[in-house]
C-alpha cells in the first residue's frame, strides 16, 4: 500500500564531511593524464595554423554559458519537482553539491543518490527528498534510452563511432550499456507509475540471495520510497510532466552543447549533430568509468573519440582541457567553496 500523506518519512542518509583526499584524487588523475597527453602529442606550432580570434574567445564564454543555462535549468527543476518550496539560492547549493559529489565518486556509483540528504537539510522532509531524487533518475535516464535510437537513426554510423576508436567493438559495447539503461528506466517507469509492488515484490526475492542478502534491509528502504514516490507521482498533471521533460531536455542538452562550442573556437564544424551525439555516446560510457567523476580515463576516452574531427592533435588536447574545466573542475571549485560554510549551517540546524 503507498504511504499515507502522514506516514512518518524514513531519515535521511547520513552524509560524511568529504576528506581532502577525495578531492584530490580526481584532480591528480584528471591533470595526470592531460599533462601526460601534452608532454607526448602536444606541439605549440600546430595552433598557429589556427586563427585565435575575439571569436574564438567568444565561443570559448558560450561555452562557459551553456554550463550556466544547465545549472538554471536543473534548477528550476529542483524546485518544479520541490513545489516551489525551495528558493532559488537553495537549488543553487543542492545542485552544485550534487555535482561536487557526482564528481569525486566513481561515476560507476554517482553522487546523486545524497540528494536526498542535501534536499532534506534544505528543509524537504525526507519522503518527498526521496521521491525527487528516484523523478530526477528517471527523466535522466528516460533522457537518453529516448535520444539515443533517434540519433542512431538520423546519423551514419561511421559519425557515431569513428574507425579510430574501434567502430565494432564499441558499438557492441555501445548496444550492452544501452540495454542496462534501457531495463533499468523500464524498472523505475513500472515502479514509479504503475506497479510499485511488483518491483518490490520482485527485489525482496532477488535479495534472498545469499551473496546479495547483506543489503535487504537497504533495499526494503529503497522500495518503502519508490511506493510514495509512485503515490505522489501518479496526482501530477501532463502539464507538470510535459515542463518536466523539457528542463530535462534543455539540461542536458546545454551540457553537450559545450562540446560544439569549444570546438567552434577553434576549427569550422562541419555536423554539430554529430558532435553533439558523441557527447551522448561518451556519456554513456563515462557512467561506468572507476575513477572518481571518471578523472583521467574521460580526458583520454575525450581525445580519442573526437581525435578524427581535427588534423591536429593539440587542438584536439585543448578542446579536452576546456571541455574538462568547464564541465568538471568547476564543480570542484564550487563545491571546495560551498561545502564548508553549508555543514556549518547543517550543524546549526541540528
Amino acid at each position: 500500500m503507498p504511504h499515507s500523506a502522514d506516514a512518518k518519512p524514513s531519515p535521511p542518509p547520513a552524509f560524511k564531511p568529504v576528506k581532502p583526499y577525495q578531492v584530490l584524487i580526481p584532480v591528480v588523475l584528471g591533470l595526470a593524464v592531460i599533462v601526460w597527453l601534452f608532454s607526448g602529442e602536444f606541439n605549440l606550432a600546430d595552433l598557429s595554423s589556427f586563427p585565435f580570434t575575439p571569436l574564438s574567445v567568444a565561443f570559448i564564454l558560450v561555452a562557459f554559458i551553456l554550463m550556466f543555462l544547465r545549472d538554471a535549468t536543473m534548477m528550476w527543476r529542483f524546485r518544479l519537482l520541490a513545489d516551489r518550496r525551495i528558493s532559488w539560492k537553495q537549488a543553487f547549493v543542492v545542485n552544485v553539491l550534487s555535482e561536487f559529489t557526482s564528481s569525486v565518486t566513481p561515476t560507476a556509483i554517482g553522487g546523486s543518490s545524497l540528494v536526498v540528504f542535501f534536499l532534506a537539510k534544505e528543509g524537504i522532509e525526507a519522503g518527498r527528498s526521496t521521491t525527487i531524487m528516484l523523478v530526477n533518475l528517471f527523466l535522466d535516464e528516460l533522457f537518453f534510452v529516448v535520444l539515443c535510437p533517434l540519433l542512431v537513426l538520423l546519423l551514419p554510423l561511421r559519425e557515431l563511432f569513428p574507425p579510430s576508436v574501434g567502430m565494432a567493438a564499441v558499438g557492441y559495447i555501445f548496444i550492452g550499456l544501452y540495454a542496462v539503461h534501457l531495463l533499468w528506466t523500464a524498472m523505475l517507469f513500472i515502479g514509479i507509475f504503475i506497479r510499485p509492488d511488483w518491483v518490490k515484490s520482485v527485489l525482496a526475492l532477488l535479495f534472498r540471495l545469499p551473496f546479495i542478502r547483506r543489503w535487504k534491509h537497504k533495499t526494503a528502504a529503497i522500495t518503502d520510497s519508490l511506493m510514495q514516490a509512485s503515490h505522489d507521482m501518479k496526482r501530477r498533471s501532463p502539464l507538470f510532466w510535459l515542463k518536466a521533460c523539457l528542463l530535462t531536455f534543455v539540461t542536458w542538452s546545454m551540457r553537450f552543447l559545450v562540446v560544439n562550442a569549444i570546438f567552434m573556437a577553434f576549427v569550422p564544424v562541419a555536423n554539430h549533430l554529430a558532435l553533439y551525439a558523441r557527447q551522448i555516446i561518451l556519456w554513456v560510457f563515462m557512467g561506468v568509468m572507476p575513477t572518481p567523476g571518471g578523472s583521467g580515463v574521460s580526458e583520454l576516452a575525450f581525445k580519442q573519440y573526437y581525435g578524427d574531427i581535427c588534423s591536429s592533435g593539440s587542438v584536439v588536447l585543448l578542446v579536452t582541457l576546456i571541455w574538462r574545466l568547464a564541465s568538471y573542475y568547476l564543480y570542484l571549485f564550487l563545491g571546495i567553496l560551498i561545502i564548508p560554510r553549508w555543514l556549518q549551517k547543517a550543524i546549526r540546524k541540528n
